[in-house]
């Protein structure tokens, strides 16, 4: 098995992106849109309560629609946010002395750009939250509100050259049928249907800004989102504790046995804290196998027969079956080569 870091390998489903691609339709022409899922090797027709989507696929997306449509956000907002505005809003937060200070003119930043909503910085004596407030009855954009939440996480860490823990993330719409997902986006417990989106950080775990170079400013740019989207840390929750310590073993050693022994516990103890992140062991292994097959299927340089091998099937039939349960679609609908043609 690789020994590369889980979330190199986490995968959304088709259905947390949704809202996403709802916002962004109505500011292409039929044929701009097709073109845009094409090039970000999103299929079109692909079946949305099962398909999965690759961060690769989320990166190329963005990077090619902030540009193509004008609007950083992609209407996301009500006002367009148009191009350069996170160069702009990069080299404010980079002046900063410290990461309090950092998450004020993030705040103060898109206050003077967002109409239908405002932030809030509110401050305790041990809390600071970034609380996402509406000037308006207006319906929460669920993708839209995950963004600028992982926006603001994202560029805190980047100053803090490492992922600053996070306390807590309230989201102000119901919880969704897609809400494991937000594990693999942020690194922290997910709570839905609040009062405001809003994010807690730990006020004595905001720390100094490390000094970030112009050329370092530009490479995150580049990579937008990539270094920022996928949350990178495995000990906030049981799951991706588990999940970082399967991608670190071999498939005949991927038991709860060993995984509890691992994690310091017993294997009781360790399915009581998997129920409690409601999941469970079998759920996270088999989640972690479909994301590293769809990896591999995508880039085309291993047959179906070594991927099963890999992940630990005995045999293709075996994983086809498998890969079908999850997905709902065949390992060859995820070939490069396929969705390229598509």
């Amino acid at each position: 098995m690789t020994s590369a870091s889980s979330p190199l390998y986490s995968t959304v489903s088709r259905q947390f992106i949704a809202d996403w691609l709802d916002a962004l339709r109505p500011l292409c022409t039929g044929d701009q849109f097709a073109s845009l899922l094409q090039r970000s090797e999103l299929l079109v027709g692909q079946n949305l309560p099962h398909g999965r989507v690759t961060l690769d696929q989320i990166v190329c997306l963005y990077q090619l629609a902030a540009v193509e449509t004008g609007d950083e956000m992609m209407g996301l907002w009500s006002r367009p946010i148009r191009p350069r505005a996170l160069q702009h809003l990069l080299t404010s937060v980079r002046e900063a002395t410290s990461l309090s200070s950092a998450l004020y003119r993030f705040s103060t930043f898109w206050n003077l750009l967002l109409d239908d909503y405002q932030f809030d910085l509110v401050e305790t004596h041990t809390t600071v939250q970034l609380r996402l407030m509406p000037q308006a009855d207006r319906t929460a954009q669920r993708f839209g509100h995950m963004l600028i939440l992982k926006l603001a996480h994202g560029l805190m860490s980047w100053l803090a050259r490492y992922e600053v823990p996070v306390q807590a993330v309230d989201f102000a719409f119901a919880r969704p049928a897609f809400d494991e997902d937000y594990a693999v986006i942020f690194p922290a417990p997910v709570t839905f249907d609040c009062d405001a989106t809003a994010l807690s950080f730990d006020l004595a775990a905001l720390g100094p800004v490390q000094v970030r170079s112009a050329d370092d400013l530009d490479f995150f740019l580049h990579n937008a989102p990539r270094d920022w989207i996928f949350t990178r840390s495995s000990d906030h929750t049981q799951s991706l504790r588990l999940r970082a310590f399967l991608s670190q073993t071999g498939w005949e050693h991927a038991n709860l046995t060993a995984a509890a022994r691992a994690m310091h516990m017993t294997p009781r103890t360790l399915i009581r804290k998997l129920e409690a992140d409601g999941t469970s062991f079998q759920s996270i292994k088999d989640g972690l196998r479909r994301d590293i097959a769809i990896r591999h299927l995508q880039t085309g340089q291993s047959s179906v027969e070594g991927i099963a091998q890999m992940i630990g099937f005995s045999s293709a039939a075996s994983f086809h079956k498998a890969f079908h349960r999850w997905t709902g679609n065949t390992p060859g609908s995820y070939r490069k080569r396929q969705d390229a043609e598509g």
